[in-house]
């Protein structure tokens, strides 16, 4: 009882996102200022976090494809290797109202071809071209709606453009022309990835209901129920498509499979023990990750999980505790832990090859409070953004950090990228490094 009237006093004091009165444009190019850095078996099975190098000097060559277009229409959630290694010379920015709170959100950047598709602090959507120049500018909210300042959530296939919202409205643009198709609202809001397959698209609701609607009109076509926590969790729930059938996580940690045609249930795996149910308002977990035949996650209840894709059932698990979407690179994982070690797995059997300490550079006191919030693997750098606005240049063959660039001094989001441009949201700006 103790325990439930902390947390549930925790959770009235957090407060919804709201925005500043300010707005703003992309400023012009500048030169980035790159601060100085100092260039610095089968583990055993321990549930303690890790907290020791492994294998340290073992090279790592990678000989996947380089791949294009990774953050477009991405079903299985894995980005792979990415076709980038920018030089990160200059650096400009959009600007918008501040988003407050913005730790307990991960909004992201949507991209249509060679465009970048954004929302601002009214729940305006925005589109630009690839040198930034604003395409279109649209917003479908009453005076009321917009004083609850919606975080919105994107999706997209050629031609339409749907949107989901945090309160709990959703809608279906042009993608082109940025007119409204249609609009509805949920019993619900949205906190969830969005994903667009043929004619139907699905998000996840705060009362643990993964909804199928049809892109045409925003009907409803089937639903499916999970377990609701007590309270509910700040964490954005991930989703993924593979071989018509829908995988996704709920709030408490349960793993669900689901047939896309008629929402029949096909398998649940939990991954969190009925103990931690109650607080689930303090556990988060990774995107869930879909390769060969395996669907990944993790989470900061130090769990990496390994699930068999067709019936559900725990290839392996490792002690690994991150938050962080992994990347999987031939039958290699790569991940970062909390704790700022970047760790390879064997895809295969879950073996732990090689941990190094990418945060080693930092004074003791300081690293406590830095954390690492999202990575991309390029073709010869991991390009990892922290919660004290650095973003960090680590070599993918030896592991260590090489450089790091100071974006801001807040939270900033993970890296995305459209073609050898990489973009980065913090809470009042896109920047954009090339």
């Amino acid at each position: 009882m103790i325990r439930f009237l902390t947390t549930f006093l925790l959770f009235i004091f957090i407060t919804n996102c709201s925005f500043d009165k300010h707005s703003g444009f992309w400023t012009k190019d500048k030169k980035v200022e790159r601060e100085k850095q100092k260039i610095i078996k089968v583990l055993f099975e321990d549930k303690r976090t890790l907290e020791t190098e492994f294998n340290p000097g073992l090279k790592i060559n990678l000989k996947a494809k380089l791949i294009n277009n990774s953050f477009i229409n991405n079903f299985d959630n894995n980005n792979g290797r990415i076709n980038y290694n920018g030089n990160l010379k200059s650096v400009s920015r959009f600007k918008f109202s501040k988003i407050d709170n913005f730790d307990l959100f991960e909004p992201e950047i949507i991209f249509s071809n060679n465009n970048v598709i954004f929302f601002d602090t009214k729940g305006s959507i925005l589109k630009f071209d690839n040198s930034s120049k604003l395409i279109w500018k649209k917003n479908y909210y009453s005076k009321t709606e917009k004083k609850l300042k919606p975080i919105l959530f994107f999706a997209n296939n050629k031609d339409t453009l749907v949107v989901v919202d945090s309160i709990s409205k959703f809608y279906a643009m042009d993608i082109n022309t940025g007119e409204l198709l249609w609009s509805k609202n949920n019993s619900a809001h949205f906190n969830s990835q969005v994903k667009v397959y043929k004619d139907k698209f699905f998000a996840i609701d705060s009362k643990n209901v993964l909804r199928c609607y049809s892109i045409k009109d925003g009907s409803e076509i089937w639903k499916i129920k999970t377990e609701r926590a007590l309270i509910k969790s700040t964490k954005k729930l991930s989703l993924l498509i593979v071989d018509n059938i829908v995988y996704f996580n709920n709030s408490i940690g349960d793993v669900t499979a689901v047939d896309i045609d008629n929402g029949e249930l096909l398998w649940l795996t939990p991954t969190q023990t009925s103990e931690v149910y109650g607080q689930s308002f303090f556990t988060k977990s990774s995107n869930l990750v879909a390769n060969n035949n395996s669907i990944f996650l993790s989470n900061n209840e130090n769990g990496f999980f390994s699930l068999d894709i067709k019936t559900g059932i725990l290839n392996w698990k490792q002690n690994i505790n991150s938050t962080l979407t992994p990347t999987l690179v031939d039958n290699l994982i790569f991940t970062i832990t909390m704790e700022g070690f970047l760790v390879v797995i064997d895809r295969r059997q879950g073996n732990i090859i090689r941990i190094t300490d990418i945060f080693k550079q930092f004074k003791k006191k300081k690293r406590s409070k830095i954390k690492p919030v999202g990575f991309i693997l390029g073709s010869e750098n991991i390009y990892l953004t922290t919660s004290h606005g650095r973003l960090m240049i680590i070599d993918v063959t030896l592991g260590r950090t090489i450089s790091m660039l100071k974006i801001d001094n807040d939270k900033i989001s993970r890296p995305f990228v459209l073609n050898q441009n990489l973009y980065i949201i913090k809470e009042n700006s896109i920047i954009r490094l090339n």
